[in-house]
This record gives C-alpha cells, structure tokens and sequence, in this order.
C-alpha cells in the first residue's frame, strides 16, 4: 500500500474521530445525528447536480448503503445514550476490522496475507488497550449490544461501499448519491424533532451541519482509497480514528489516562506500518 494512500486513510480517521466527538458532546444526539445527516445532504445534491451519474448496477449498492446507514446512525445515537465515547467508540469500531477482512474474504476472494492479518490484530488490540479500565471494569449491557450492533453496521456498510464504489465507474459520483440520499435519515430525525427544530439556536445548527461535511468528507477519502487498497486492510487503518477518539475524550471531554492512549497508539503505529509494507 502506498505511503500517499495510507495518508489518506489516516486522514479519513482523523475527520471521523472529529465528528464522533461533535455527537458526543451534543445534548440532543437524534437533532445532531439528523443535522450531521443534513451536511451530508447539502453538498452531496450540488454534486449530484453537476456530475454524470455512475453505473447502474452502483445503485443498487448506493441504495443498500443507504439502509445501512440508517440503521447506523440511529444505533449509534441510542449507543452513546448508554456510554462514552472512550467506551462506545472502541467497542464498535474494534470489530470492524475482522468483520470487514471476513466479508471481503467470503464474498470477494480478498486474501490478505499473514503479516496483515498481524498488523489489524495490532490495530484491534490497540483499540481495546484505548478503553481497558472501561472494559475491564464493566461495560452497561445495553451500551454493549448498542455499540456491537453499529460496529456489524460498520463492516456491512464498508462492504457495500467497496464493492459499489469498484463498479461505479466515477467515485466522485458514486460519494455524491452515497451523501445525497442521507436525506432520508436526515428527514427521519427532522420528523421526530419537527417540533423543536425551529427553536434550535443558530450555534447547533452550524456545528451539526459542519459535523456533517466533516464526516462526508471522511468518507469520500476512504472510498477512493478502497479502490486502490484491499478492503480489510483499509478498514484496519480506518479504525485508527480510535485513537484520535480516545486522545479528543481525554483532552476535550476529560474521559480516560493518557498513559494508556499512548500504548494504544504505539501498538497501532506498529500495525499501520505492518499494512503498509505487506497490503
């Protein structure tokens, strides 16, 4: 994998992380979720507007991604109902990895050899080590369930979007439906909030809005890198936003040491530069 692609990868984790903390902090997640979705929407129908559209057989993955989404976005907001970001944010994308180096293994052939497979196992335990005293001392059983389930989301939306992305022809295009159609979720949340969307400060709508173009934008990068990259491997340097995660809960939101976000951090270093050379 090149250096220039695992880069852009980083730089996709860095930006998801952001947007993670932006929902966490949040008072009302469902009206934040909705307006991140709505980021998505605005510059996502410019796009869609002035490029020529991808392959037909994409949108029949453009559509499942969206369901998934859906799905993802609304368990991710029930998950940080119940839990941290420190505790909730590992846990789901800590299983994504695997999961999504399984999938691709199963369903595409993908075989990535050993090294790799050792360089995501550094990454996984890397994130685990981010949250141990969380972990160690008990998670709640629903901030559990909440934060597996959007984890599996995670993996299945990582290969829609892989194979999609691959058949779209235009990776720019396939983006721009991926992120128009999350007019849908954002319509859900703005039915649930109708009533109170209008008294909604000027503040919480700029910061959703802006949450929403950083986390478009995040994904983009990563679905042109999967067209270059192996799915699992992409995936593993993805989840690196734990880290970035973990290093905004403690010096932002003040959740955690800092101690164990460093050898978390190190162990991840050690298995994004296995990916590097082996993927």
């Amino acid at each position: 994998m090149s250096l220039t692609i695992i880069a852009i990868i980083l730089s996709a984790a860095l930006l998801h992380a952001v947007w993670n903390a932006i929902v966490k902090s949040a008072v009302d997640r469902t009206t934040t979720l909705g307006l991140v979705a709505f980021g998505h929407v605005l510059p996502g129908a410019v796009m869609v507007a002035v490029l020529p559209l991808p392959s037909a057989e994409s949108f029949v993955y453009i559509a499942l991604s969206t369901v998934v989404h859906f799905g993802y976005f609304y368990l991710l907001g029930r998950a940080y109902q119940h839990g941290d970001l420190s505790v909730v944010y590992p846990i789901a994308r800590g299983i994504v990895p695997a999961l999504v180096s399984l999938w691709a293994w199963l369903l595409l052939g993908e075989v990535l050899p050993p090294p790799v497979w050792i360089g995501i196992g550094l990454i996984v335990a890397g994130i685990l080590l981010s949250s141990w005293t969380s972990l160690r001392t008990g998670v709640g059983k629903s901030a559990l369930v909440l934060s597996l389930a959007t984890g599996f989301c995670i993996s299945i939306y990582s290969l829609v979007d892989g194979i999609g992305v691959r058949l779209s022809g235009n990776t720019l295009s396939y983006w721009a439906w991926g992120a128009f159609l999350h007019l849908f979720i954002a319509g859900f949340a703005g039915w649930l909030r109708r009533r109170t969307l209008v008294q909604l400060p000027v503040r919480i709508w700029v910061t959703g809005i802006a949450g929403g173009m950083v986390s478009m934008t995040a994904y983009g990068l990563v679905l042109y890198a999967k067209n270059f990259a192996p799915l699992g491997a992409v995936s593993a340097l993805r989840e690196t936003s734990v880290i970035f995660a973990t290093l905004i809960g403690f010096f932002v939101l003040k959740e955690g040491n800092w101690q164990r976000r460093l050898g978390a951090a190190v162990l991840m270093t050690f298995g994004i530069a296995v990916i590097g050379r082996y993927a």
